[in-house]
Formats: structure tokens, sequence, C-alpha cells
């Protein structure tokens, strides 16, 4: 009878120092969070020390682009969620962080449903069109073509200025 007690006794040791391994390395990670942030908005994230690289699992979700100091800003860029990880040198997970990209919060965004089109406006104080993602395919398009040929505009007459003496 020792003689099969013997070899489960070990296996059983061997499996618990292994499950409490486990542990101690997991416990070493940073535990997975939630950091919330706006479609169309950025927010400041500070960083853990070490942290080398920085990965946005969806980068049609968030963005992200490390600053001095150990800070991060975080751009919400379309809704949903990915994973962000950040990395040390030796390529070590040290932080694990869900992102979550939310709707635009404010009494100034006024949505407009024309049947199944929908229309987003910014009305602060007076209503103006807003570009949002899940308005119609008509409106979006037109309302980025004219903030795109107002941007172009202003680029030019920047470029076309003569510089200070």
């Amino acid at each position: 009878m020792s003689g099969v007690f013997g070899p489960r006794k070990r296996v059983r040791s061997g499996l618990v120092a292994g499950l409490l391994c486990a542990a101690a390395l997991t416990a070493g990670a940073a535990q997975a969070e939630t950091f919330d942030v706006r479609v169309d908005q950025a927010r400041v994230m500070k960083l853990p020390d070490k942290v080398a690289t920085i990965v946005i699992g969806n980068p049609l979700i968030a963005d992200a682009a490390l600053q001095a100091g150990g800070l991060m800003v975080i751009t919400g860029k379309g809704y949903g969620s990915t994973n962000m990880l950040a990395l040390d040198r030796s390529g070590r997970v040290i932080m694990d962080t869900t992102v979550q990209v939310m709707s635009p919060k404010g009494g100034d965004l006024v949505t407009v449903y024309k049947g199944v089109e929908r229309e987003s406006y910014s009305c602060a104080p007076e209503c103006a069109a807003r570009i949002t993602l899940g308005d119609s395919n008509g409106y979006f398009t037109n309302t980025m073509t004219q903030s795109s040929a107002r941007t172009g505009g202003a680029q030019a007459a920047a470029s076309a200025a003569p510089a200070p003496h």
C-alpha cells in the first residue's frame, strides 16, 4: 500500500507546487481593468514604470500615443471594446487593460431619425452637422466632404501666408 501511496503523494505535491507557482506568476502581472473613453475624445492614462511598448488590439476602436513622464493619450476611434497591452523591454506583459469606447456624452448632441436614416447635430448653442459613427452614409459622406474641404482650405491659406519678418 505504501508503494502506491508514495507516488500519488509526490504527484499531488508536484501539482500543488505547480499551482502555487502559477498563482505567484499571475499575481505579478497587472490585473485587467476597463478604461472608458468617448468616441472622438482623448483621455490621459498613467502607465506603470518601465513600459517600452504599447499594443492596441483593434486600432479602429482606439489609438494610443506614448508621452513623456510615463503618460499615454488614448483616443476613442470607434464604438466597442478592445484590449491594450503594455510590455517591458523583455516583452513581459506588465499591464493588460480593456479599452471601452462609448458614444458621445452631453446635452448638445441631437440625433434626428428620418425613417431608417440617421443624422447627428451638435447644438451648443446653435445646431450644426456633426460627423458621428452610425449616421446615414449620404449624410456622413456629405458632412465629411465639407469638413475636409474646409480643412484643406485652411491649410492652403496658412501655407500661402507670407512669412513673418
